[in-house]
């Protein structure tokens, strides 16, 4: 919800200039189930990146969508508004890094990785 209300000032920081956003017809909610089709993802809400960071984490399949969050060998930034740090590598040792390791993370940018690797060789947890 911190991102919709503050979207347009921003987007200003970057040069982009917005309409104001729609307002969602449901929130998710941290620990909600829900399904896109036949995938059944949890929302595991990981803030740091930005204050509503959310993954969702598919137990079936064993993947973990990360978005921003988590990358191969690196974390989300931080210097962002809202973003903090401390709270980022928290929020990923307590909420991803208990999930298995051979738990596939597709993240936001760059190659896919495994909670394992990033446990194992990630400068920020090593």
């Amino acid at each position: 919800l911190y991102l919709l209300n503050h979207m347009q000032p921003m987007a200003a920081v970057f040069g982009i200039h917005t309409a104001p956003s729609p307002l969602p017809d449901v929130y998710i909610n941290d620990g909600q189930w829900f399904s896109i089709g036949k995938t059944k993802l949890k929302a595991l809400h990981v803030p740091g990146h930005s204050p509503g960071s959310i993954c969702l984490y598919c137990e079936d399949d064993n993947f973990l969508i990360g978005g921003d969050v988590l990358f191969s060998g690196s974390i989300g930034r931080t210097d962002l508004p809202g973003g903090n740090h401390s709270l980022l590598l928290s929020g990923i040792r307590g909420r991803l890094f208990c999930l298995p390791r051979e738990t596939v993370v597709y993240t936001g940018h760059g190659p896919a990785t495994t909670i394992g690797s990033e446990q194992d060789t990630n400068p920020f947890f090593t």
